[in-house]
Protein backbone atom coordinates (compact mmCIF):
# COMPACT_ATOMS: atom_id res chain seq x y z
CA UNK A 1 0.00 0.00 0.00
CA UNK A 2 3.06 2.32 0.79
CA UNK A 3 4.52 1.62 -2.37
CA UNK A 4 1.83 2.41 -4.13
CA UNK A 5 1.13 5.99 -2.52
CA UNK A 6 4.60 6.62 -3.46
CA UNK A 7 4.29 5.56 -7.17
CA UNK A 8 0.91 7.95 -7.28
CA UNK A 9 2.85 10.84 -5.63
CA UNK A 10 6.28 10.61 -8.12
CA UNK A 11 3.80 10.42 -11.02
CA UNK A 12 1.61 13.30 -9.93
CA UNK A 13 5.15 15.16 -9.43
CA UNK A 14 6.34 14.03 -13.00
CA UNK A 15 3.10 14.98 -14.49
CA UNK A 16 3.73 18.78 -12.86
CA UNK A 17 7.36 18.94 -14.31
CA UNK A 18 6.39 17.76 -17.68
CA UNK A 19 3.32 20.31 -17.77
CA UNK A 20 5.79 23.31 -17.04
CA UNK A 21 5.90 25.76 -19.56
CA UNK A 22 9.38 25.58 -21.49
CA UNK A 23 9.30 29.12 -21.99
CA UNK A 24 9.71 29.81 -18.19
CA UNK A 25 12.83 31.51 -17.23
CA UNK A 26 16.33 33.39 -18.37
CA UNK A 27 17.13 33.82 -21.77
CA UNK A 28 19.84 35.53 -23.36
CA UNK A 29 20.47 36.90 -26.50
CA UNK A 30 23.22 35.01 -28.91
CA UNK A 31 24.90 37.68 -30.87
CA UNK A 32 26.82 35.04 -32.51
CA UNK A 33 23.87 32.94 -33.78
CA UNK A 34 21.36 35.98 -33.90
CA UNK A 35 20.50 37.08 -37.90
CA UNK A 36 18.98 40.65 -38.73
CA UNK A 37 17.82 40.61 -42.39
CA UNK A 38 17.19 44.48 -41.60
CA UNK A 39 16.85 46.83 -38.93
CA UNK A 40 19.86 47.24 -36.52
CA UNK A 41 20.57 44.38 -33.53
CA UNK A 42 21.31 45.62 -30.11
CA UNK A 43 24.39 45.74 -27.99
CA UNK A 44 22.33 43.14 -25.56
CA UNK A 45 19.44 41.80 -24.46
CA UNK A 46 17.97 39.45 -22.11
CA UNK A 47 14.61 37.95 -22.12
CA UNK A 48 13.14 36.82 -18.78
CA UNK A 49 9.68 35.06 -18.66
CA UNK A 50 7.67 33.53 -15.72
CA UNK A 51 4.33 32.46 -14.48
CA UNK A 52 1.58 33.74 -12.35
CA UNK A 53 -2.37 33.54 -11.61
CA UNK A 54 -2.92 32.12 -15.67
CA UNK A 55 -0.54 34.30 -17.43
CA UNK A 56 2.39 34.44 -18.84
CA UNK A 57 5.09 37.74 -17.61
CA UNK A 58 7.39 39.17 -19.73
CA UNK A 59 10.12 41.23 -19.26
CA UNK A 60 12.93 42.33 -22.19
CA UNK A 61 16.27 44.44 -20.67
CA UNK A 62 18.86 45.35 -22.75
CA UNK A 63 21.06 48.12 -24.70
CA UNK A 64 19.97 49.40 -28.19
CA UNK A 65 22.61 49.69 -30.94
CA UNK A 66 22.74 53.61 -29.93
CA UNK A 67 22.94 52.63 -26.48
CA UNK A 68 19.68 53.55 -25.53
CA UNK A 69 18.09 51.13 -22.74
CA UNK A 70 15.57 48.76 -24.12
CA UNK A 71 12.77 48.25 -21.64
CA UNK A 72 9.51 46.35 -22.10
CA UNK A 73 7.30 44.73 -19.69
CA UNK A 74 4.33 42.63 -20.80
CA UNK A 75 1.57 40.31 -19.00
CA UNK A 76 -0.49 37.37 -21.81
CA UNK A 77 -2.88 34.76 -20.68
CA UNK A 78 -0.87 31.60 -21.07
CA UNK A 79 -3.70 30.31 -23.03
CA UNK A 80 -3.78 33.07 -25.85
CA UNK A 81 -5.24 36.53 -26.41
CA UNK A 82 -4.90 40.43 -25.57
CA UNK A 83 -2.15 41.14 -22.77
CA UNK A 84 -1.24 43.82 -20.94
CA UNK A 85 1.94 46.02 -21.34
CA UNK A 86 3.16 46.95 -18.12
CA UNK A 87 6.21 49.28 -19.23
CA UNK A 88 7.48 50.42 -23.25
CA UNK A 89 8.43 53.27 -24.57
CA UNK A 90 7.33 51.54 -27.96
CA UNK A 91 4.01 49.89 -27.75
CA UNK A 92 0.58 50.46 -25.86
CA UNK A 93 -0.98 46.84 -26.39
CA UNK A 94 0.44 43.06 -27.18
CA UNK A 95 -1.67 39.72 -28.06
CA UNK A 96 -0.24 36.41 -28.25
CA UNK A 97 -1.11 32.98 -29.14
CA UNK A 98 0.04 29.76 -28.47
CA UNK A 99 0.45 27.15 -31.15
CA UNK A 100 2.29 24.62 -29.45
CA UNK A 101 3.79 23.80 -25.96
CA UNK A 102 6.89 24.95 -27.28
CA UNK A 103 5.55 27.77 -29.74
CA UNK A 104 4.24 30.95 -29.24
CA UNK A 105 3.37 34.41 -31.48
CA UNK A 106 2.99 37.35 -30.25
CA UNK A 107 2.61 40.51 -31.73
CA UNK A 108 2.90 43.86 -30.43
CA UNK A 109 0.73 46.97 -31.24
CA UNK A 110 1.06 50.83 -31.05
CA UNK A 111 -2.08 53.06 -31.37
CA UNK A 112 -4.37 49.85 -32.13
CA UNK A 113 -1.78 49.09 -35.05
CA UNK A 114 0.46 45.65 -35.33
CA UNK A 115 3.62 46.72 -35.94
CA UNK A 116 5.99 43.69 -35.20
CA UNK A 117 5.05 39.84 -34.59
CA UNK A 118 7.36 37.71 -33.25
CA UNK A 119 6.69 33.76 -33.52
CA UNK A 120 9.10 32.08 -30.72
CA UNK A 121 9.83 27.98 -30.64
CA UNK A 122 11.86 26.69 -27.65
CA UNK A 123 13.93 23.78 -28.53
CA UNK A 124 13.15 20.00 -27.86
CA UNK A 125 15.84 19.88 -25.04
CA UNK A 126 15.10 23.50 -23.82
CA UNK A 127 18.40 25.10 -24.26
CA UNK A 128 17.74 27.23 -26.42
CA UNK A 129 14.90 29.98 -27.85
CA UNK A 130 14.69 30.91 -31.30
CA UNK A 131 12.42 34.10 -32.34
CA UNK A 132 11.62 35.18 -35.57
CA UNK A 133 10.87 38.47 -35.88
CA UNK A 134 9.19 40.89 -38.74
CA UNK A 135 7.64 44.27 -38.48
CA UNK A 136 8.16 48.10 -38.27
CA UNK A 137 10.44 50.01 -35.77
CA UNK A 138 8.85 52.92 -34.12
CA UNK A 139 11.12 55.03 -36.41
CA UNK A 140 9.22 53.07 -39.40
CA UNK A 141 12.27 51.14 -40.59
CA UNK A 142 11.36 47.44 -41.65
CA UNK A 143 12.66 44.62 -39.11
CA UNK A 144 13.27 41.22 -39.86
CA UNK A 145 15.51 39.00 -37.22
CA UNK A 146 16.31 35.96 -36.76
CA UNK A 147 17.50 35.99 -32.88
CA UNK A 148 18.61 33.27 -30.57
CA UNK A 149 18.89 33.59 -26.74
CA UNK A 150 20.34 30.55 -24.78
CA UNK A 151 18.73 29.37 -21.18
CA UNK A 152 20.27 30.85 -18.12
CA UNK A 153 18.42 29.00 -15.39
Amino acid sequence: MHWTKLFLALLGLAATLCAADPFVGTWKMNMAKTKYTSGVPPKEQTVTISEAGGNVIGKVTGTAADGRRILLSYTLPSAGGPGKILESSSYDAISGKRIAANERETTYIKEGKPLYTAHSTVSANGKSMTVIGKGLALSGQSVETITVYDKQK
